[in-house]
């Protein structure tokens, strides 16, 4: 069993920054391949990145590609996620994801466990 605590999320103007940091327990992260999902009201839980369990391979949606950076520190047990020039419409809450077995990575089906969420606001 894994749980999952993401941190780091808050309020920032257009054009800025914010990392986001899931802190993983147990002694098995580097086993997992770990994602990261948003989601907004009314809407479907919606793919942002994800990396598989060594951190050398990383896949994002194309509405965050070249802005996003998806990476992880076994050692810490942790992935982290640098979101720079933000924009609105990429207000939503965050949530932290890690899969044992292999699977889409796009998919949040594929998925076992995910955290609490942490909510990310984009002002114009």
């Amino acid at each position: 069993q894994v749980q999952l605590v993401e941190s780091g999320g808050g309020l920032v103007q257009a054009g800025g920054s914010l990392r986001l940091s899931c802190a993983a327990s147990g002694r098995t992260f580097s086993s997992y391949a770990m994602g990261w999902f948003r989601q907004t009201p009314g809407k479907e839980r919606e793919f942002v990145a994800a990396i598989r369990r060594s951190g050398l391979t990383t896949y994002y949606a194309d509405s965050v590609k070249g802005r996003f950076t998806i990476s992880r520190d076994n050692a810490k047990n942790t992935v982290f996620l640098q979101m720079n020039s933000l924009k609105p419409e990429d207000t939503a809450v965050y949530y932290c994801a890690a899969r044992r077995w292999d699977g889409d990575p796009y998919r949040s089906g594929t998925y076992e466990y995910w955290g609490q969420g942490t909510q990310v606001t984009v002002s114009s």
